[in-house]
């Protein structure tokens, strides 16, 4: 006969390997086609300069934000 705390050991991992499965719910998520990323926020999160809708006001923003974030053109 197997030791009592052996026999705990045991079922103690058949535990603890049980809750690791990975179970599907069966619920898809449905897919969304992206949009233009100028699209995008609302003017509720729009940053100031940037009109929603125009690429171009878009492309100069991302523009600026990179440069806001290169060291090297900031410490001129």
């Amino acid at each position: 006969m197997k030791p009592a705390w052996l026999m705990t050991a045991v079922l103690v991992a058949a535990i603890g390997l049980a809750a690791c499965g990975d179970s599907s719910t069966g619920v898809k998520a449905a897919k969304k086609a992206d949009g233009k990323s100028w699209e995008g926020a609302g003017p509720t999160f729009a940053a100031s300069g940037w009109k929603v809708g125009d690429k171009a006001s878009w492309e100069e923003q991302i523009r600026t934000r990179a440069q806001n974030q290169n060291d090297y053109a900031r410490a001129k």
